[in-house]
Formats: C-alpha cells, sequence, structure tokens
C-alpha cells in the first residue's frame, strides 16, 4: 500500500487500532509470562512494621504511637541505602489509612492489607498517597503544588500523606516554602521525608519532624534472613555462600536480596562461586596469602597474587579482603573468647586462631597499616596489580624485620653483658688525686674549683700514673687493665701493648678506699639559693618550673608575714581569696620547699590583709620610672623637639628578682601616631649607664629641655 501524498509505503496493518478486538487470550499470556517476574527485593518487601529485621526501636516506638493516638504529623527517615526507609512510609500510609478488612478499623500500626486503601496504597494507585522524588522535582514550583495539594481533603482515605524520598535533594527555597506548612499543616496531611544525607538537612526542617535513624543490618541478622527466602524460592545456598552475600551487602537487605537474585540465577550454591560472582578472592585463598606473607613466603606469595589476577580478581577487592581478614586475626588475638563464636565462619575461626597464634600483635598491627597504606597506593598507581605486588614484597620484607620486642630485649640482654664485663669497683691509685665533683648535664667529672687543670700523659705499665693523669675527666681512680678487643672510648695507650681503660665514674662516697676524698652528694638545695624574702620565694617557684604557681604567687597571693629569722622551720603567711586556687597553690609550694629544702618551711593561709600582690607593686614600680623618666632633662628635650612623641611603656624586667628589682627599667619613646615598641630606647637616670645630674653640662640642654648656645 502507497501514500497518496508522498508516495511512501505505508506499515503493514496487523490491527484494526483503538477500535480492533481484544488480542487472544493466549497472546496476553504470552506477554504476562514474560514480564510476571519480580525481583527478590520487591517480592519480599514488608508489609507491616513486625517484617523489619534490624529495626527494633523503630517498630517499638511507631506502634506505641498508634496505641496511644500520639501519632505525629511529619517523620523523617535517615539510614543508608537499603535500609527500610521507603518500606517504612509506606506501611505509615496503609497504617493511617486502614480501614480493615470489615472498613470499620481505625488507625493502627498493623494494618490488614485487604481493604480498599491498602490494596491501593501497595499497587501505588492510591489518590491520597503521593509518592515524590525530590532527586527530579528539587525546585520551590515543585514544592508549591505540594503545598496547593494540601488544603484539599483526602479523595479516598482517611489522611493525605505526601511522602518525599531524596529529600535532600530539595534546593534551599524549596526548604523555606516547605518551612510554614510543615510546622502547622492541616489536619489531614501527615509528611514522611526519606533521605541519605542527613547533615544536608536544615535544622529547621529536622526540628519539625519526628526523626528516625535505621541502622544497619547485622551480618548474622542477614545471614538468617536471607536463608528464608532462599528456602522460599528452591535455592540451596551453602551457609558460607549466604556469609560472603551478607558481607558484600554491608548491612543493606535490598543490596544483599539484589546478590541473592544473581546467584539463584547463576545456580551459585557454594562459596567458591558466590566469591567468583562477586568478583572477590576465596575466603581460604585470603588467608593463604596472608600466611605466606606473615611467614616470608616469597614465592608463594607471588604465585598465589597470580592465581588471583587470573581469576579476575581486583587489586582493590583482593587489599580489602586482606585487611578483612587481619583484622579478623587481630580481634581474635586480642580476644581469645571470640574463638568459640559460632556467628563466625569456620574458616575464619579456625584459620584466624592458627595465625593470631604464631603472630604477636606488634606484627598484625605493622601489616595493617602496610596493608592500609599499600590501598591507598594502588588507587594511585597506573597498574594496579603492581602495585599489589610491591605491597606484598614489602610485607615479606617485613616479616624478616624483628618486633619492637625483640629489640628491646635484644639491647636489655646485650647491656647485662657489658655489664657484667665491667669491673665492679675502681682500684685505687697510688698518687696524690683530685678531689672532683659531677658536671651537671654531662657524662664524667670536673676538678672542683681551684685545683690544678690536668693534662693526660702517657704513662708506665709498672709505674702510678702521674697527677696530671689523675685529674684528667676520665673519672677519678685507677684505670683497670683490659685486652685490646673489649677496649671502649676514651682508653690511654700503654707501653707493652696493652690498654688501660679508666674505669667507671662512681661518686665519692661510694668509694669506701677513699675517706679523705668523699664528696657529699650535690642535693637541689646547692642549686637554687635559699630565699631569704617573699621575692625570691616567688622566684624560687619560677626556678622549680612551676608556671601555673609562680603566675598565681606573683598577680593574686598577698604576704602577710614572711619570718626567716631564728631557727627553722621558718613560717610564711599567704592570703590568697579563691579557696580553691589557695588550697592547691599552698599544698604545691609546701612540696617544692618540702622538696629542696625539708624540714626548713611552714606555709600557712591567712586572712590578714598583707601586702600588695607582686604585680601591683610592680605597676607601682613602673609608673614610679615612668614618672622619672619624663623628668630626665634628655627626655623632655627630645619631647619638646620632636611635637607629637610621646613616652611609651616602661618595663619592670625583673619584678620579683630582689632588692635590686627594677633598678634597669627600660623605657621607650614613641613617635606621633606609633604604637609600643617604638623606634629609640632608653634607660632611667637610675640605671648604671645613664646620667647624672653632673653630666647634664656635656649636653647642649638645660634643665627646661631647651638648646644651649655653645
Amino acid at each position: 500500500m502507497m501514500d497518496e501524498n508522498n508516495d511512501m509505503p505505508l506499515p503493514p496493518v496487523t490491527d484494526g487500532g483503538f477500535l480492533s478486538p481484544a488480542p487472544s487470550a493466549a497472546r496476553q499470556g504470552e506477554g504476562a509470562g514474560q514480564s510476571a517476574y519480580r525481583v527478590l527485593a520487591r517480592t519480599y518487601r514488608p508489609r507491616v512494621l513486625d517484617d523489619l529485621i534490624g529495626q527494633e526501636n523503630l517498630v517499638r516506638v511507631l506502634e506505641r504511637a498508634f496505641e496511644t493516638g500520639r501519632v505525629a504529623h511529619a517523620f523523617m527517615l535517615t539510614g543508608v541505602r537499603g535500609v527500610g526507609k521507603t518500606t517504612t512510609a509506606r506501611i505509615l500510609a496503609r497504617a493511617l489509612n486502614c480501614t480493615g478488612a470489615d472498613g470499620t478499623g481505625h488507625a493502627t500500626a498493623a494494618p490488614c492489607g485487604v481493604c480498599p486503601n491498602c490494596t491501593a496504597i501497595l499497587a501505588g494507585n492510591h489518590p491520597d498517597v503521593l509518592e515524590i522524588d525530590a532527586a527530579s522535582r528539587t525546585g520551590v514550583n515543585d514544592i508549591r503544588e505540594v503545598i496547593e495539594a494540601t488544603q484539599y481533603r483526602p479523595i479516598q482515605g482517611r489522611m493525605k500523606v505526601f511522602i518525599i524520598d531524596e529529600v535532600h535533594m530539595l534546593s534551599t527555597a524549596a526548604f523555606n516554602a516547605l518551612l510554614k506548612t510543615l510546622e502547622e499543616p492541616p489536619p489531614q496531611v501527615t509528611f514522611v521525608f526519606a533521605t541519605t544525607e542527613l547533615r544536608k538537612i536544615p535544622v529547621t526542617v529536622l526540628s519539625r519532624c519526628q526523626r528516625f535513624d535505621l541502622r544497619r543490618v547485622p551480618q548474622a541478622m542477614l545471614v538468617e534472613h536471607y536463608g528464608r527466602i532462599a528456602a522460599k524460592e528452591g535455592a540451596n545456598l551453602a551457609p558460607e555462600a549466604l556469609n560472603l552475600i551478607a558481607r558484600a551487602a554491608d548491612g543493606s537487605v535490598r543490596d544483599g536480596l539484589s546478590l541473592l537474585d544473581q546467584a539463584i540465577a547463576q545456580g551459585a550454591s557454594d562459596a567458591p562461586s558466590v566469591a567468583a560472582m562477586l568478583g572477590q578472592a576465596d575466603r581460604a585463598m585470603v588467608f593463604d596469602l596472608l600466611e605466606a606473607m606473615l611467614e616470608g613466603q616469597g614465592a608463594r606469595t607471588l604465585a598465589l597474587a597470580e592465581q588471583a589476577w587470573s581469576h579476575g580478581i581486583a587489586p582493590e577487592a583482593l587489599m580489602a579482603d586482606l585487611l578483612e581478614a587481619t583484622h579478623s586475626v587481630s580481634r581474635l588475638r586480642a580476644v581469645p573468647a571470640l574463638r568459640q563464636d559460632e556467628t563466625l565462619p569456620e574458616l575464619e575461626r579456625e584459620r584466624g586462631s592458627t595465625l593470631a597464634d604464631k603472630h604477636p600483635m606488634g606484627v598484625l598491627a605493622r601489616t595493617w597499616q602496610i596493608l592500609l597504606k599499600g590501598a591507598e597506593e594502588i588507587a594511585q598507581a597506573p597498574q594496579g596489580e603492581n602495585a599489589a605486588e610491591m605491597v606484598f614484597i614489602r610485607l615479606l620484607h617485613a616479616s624478616q624485620l624483628p618486633t619492637p620486642e625483640r629489640i628491646l630485649a635484644r639491647l636489655a640482654k646485650q647491656e647485662n653483658q657489658q655489664n657484667q664485663n665491667l669491673p665492679s669497683s675502681p682500684a685505687p691509685h697510688q698518687g696524690a688525686g683530685v678531689s672532683r665533683a659531677p658536671v651537671q648535664g654531662g657524662l664524667g667529672t670536673a676538678p672542683l674549683k681551684g685545683a690544678q687543670q690536668p693534662v693526660p700523659q702517657t704513662v708506665s705499665e709498672q709505674g702510678s700514673a702521674p697527677q696530671a693523669f689523675q685529674g684528667s675527666l676520665q673519672g677519678p681512680g685507677a684505670a683497670a687493665t683490659m685486652p685490646p678487643s673489649q677496649a671502649r672510648f676514651g682508653s690511654v695507650r700503654l707501653e707493652g701493648g696493652a690498654e688501660r681503660v679508666p674505669a667507671p665514674m662512681c661518686w665519692a662516697d661510694d668509694s669506701p678506699e677513699e675517706p679523705a676524698a668523699k664528696l657529699a652528694r650535690p642535693t637541689k638545695r646547692d642549686t637554687i639559693p635559699l630565699p631569704r624574702s617573699w621575692r625570691e620565694m616567688v622566684r624560687f617557684t619560677s626556678l622549680c618550673h612551676e608556671p601555673w604557681l609562680h603566675g598565681i604567687l606573683r598577680c593574686e597571693a598577698h604576704m602577710v608575714r614572711f619570718a626567716d629569722h631564728g631557727a627553722a622551720p621558718w613560717c610564711v603567711s599567704v592570703r590568697l581569696d579563691d579557696k580553691a586556687v589557695r588550697q592547691r597553690a599552698l599544698k604545691l609550694l609546701s612540696e617544692r620547699l618540702e622538696e629542696y629544702y625539708p624540714g626548713q618551711w611552714h606555709i600557712l593561709p591567712s586572712d590578714g590583709e598583707g601586702e600588695p600582690t607582686l604585680e601591683a607593686q610592680g605597676a607601682e614600680v613602673i609608673a614610679l620610672h615612668h614618672a622619672a623618666a619624663g623628668r630626665h632633662p634628655l627626655v623632655r628635650a627630645i619631647l619638646k623637639r620632636f611635637p607629637g612623641a610621646r613616652m611609651g611603656t616602661v618595663r619592670d624586667t625583673e619584678p620579683e628578682g630582689g632588692q635590686d628589682a627594677g633598678a634597669e627599667n627600660a623605657f621607650t619613646l614613641l613617635g606621633a601616631g606609633e604604637s609600643a615598641g617604638g623606634t629609640f630606647q632608653g634607660q632611667p637616670y637610675e640605671s648604671p649607664f645613664a646620667l647624672d645630674e653632673d653630666s647634664y653640662g656635656a649636653y647642649p640642654f638645660n634643665e627646661d629641655g631647651d638648646m644651649v648656645e655653645e
């Protein structure tokens, strides 16, 4: 047949169009048979709250809300993919609109599923339940349509339910437009929001909703659930295969059902076939590879890696499996009771326990760090297989290294052997010796003040060492004769080929052979002088490296009484207004004084007025020196010569330094518009380098600051 207008052939006529007779029953059955199958995730979607798995808290709260009639007008359901957010929203829609099998029911947490409202919602064609995909309808105009729809009463059901999925995709303007309606909706309207990105939801929206966090479903619960569904479908999957599917699902029921559907379709019933379907390495091969690397078997490690590449396993997936196996072994090592946990697969319990017994936690932690770093390198490498093999070689090399425990044990053993080879005590040496005291911060000793400085000399093996050698920095006492193989640093070559090594340094009072040369051990008292005033005691806390105590005593403490005359112990009374600070500060001060000067000081709290704090006294000193510096003729001349200049800060450089405190307080002259820290610094006339009144004539200024003509 040809078209009369353009002479083009028309398509063949196979039926009569809209007015043709209905297709035969055979053709209807053929088309229905091709599209009748529904995936497991839709076939076994929960229809009541009790069918939800792993969400006990959500089920309990909603059931209680329906029992008491306290159902919220807006719900926010959040969680990872496939945990039941949209399913829960549809169950809520049926629960709010269910009328029961006889049509007289009310809202219930267990909808009947047979009433017209329940069947229509299950079929997805109920006029009062609107599902909106916010990912494709993100604008404010789409939300405006929702707001307008809330003004009308339900057509068929009891409640109008708006289910907005992926609500975090709405724009800011759309959220703002929804706020007022969401806060005070009509009594016949309920909002149910679902999202996987809760942090993207404005807090103003969250505050108007009842929030439920749907958690990931535990792996053991997923295995049990998938086992029941597989039995209903007539499939027989091994427990290890179900474990692999549940592990790959990562807490998502829908993801696991999709994998289970694929496994049933492919006929994969055991663990190796399921692992091949998932693109993962066999668990036994993963533990074989981990064991080979931990035991340093290079050939076996690379052979297993080649086997994994030949099976099409991605390097990223293999590295993830190795990390998971290392984590499992570490848990078995840390908590041995997990070896009796029946929820763990038998392969992991047996192989993991064996590896946990062989390798300490330090080795496992090091393996984890290397694998974790290797996973990042594989993602950046141009050839993932090569990068993975380099990580395996690195682990092989690390397996030959000693653990930190072995290194410490070896060092301790060597130190014990060296101590056993050293002489127990130094032998006394004939000849005049020099008294010594330890040098702070050094490893040897130094002669006391007034002793003759020695010069090392070569000595004879039979004769006594000269006095100069005894005064060397090698330590007091004679040298011990040792074989050349055991010579140490600082040895002196002797005539005859032997080496004389200085004996270990010891304190004079540790040598019973030299009572005349004994010196008292230096105490902390020798390093810090005894405080003779309150300022010196505050300075004492600074020398003791107590910054908090030094600040409290300097800025808040009022000295009431300081008695340092007479016999010890001497008493110091201090007033601190804050009770907690007073108790802590005085206790810490007493401890430090007792540490340096045992039994010589008593620190007592007092309620007396006492002297001003050292900080206040320092301010007074600074003010006095500021005024004195301002009266200096040179300063006055400078200020007069440079209009706009002014004196800056006068620093009290040592406010608790004793009787000379504040004697060298520097001042600063600032130019107009300058801040503290100007360009000219000087000293007041009280300082040793300042001018006195007799030297005024050396400068061409009079007492009023005017320049004098020469």
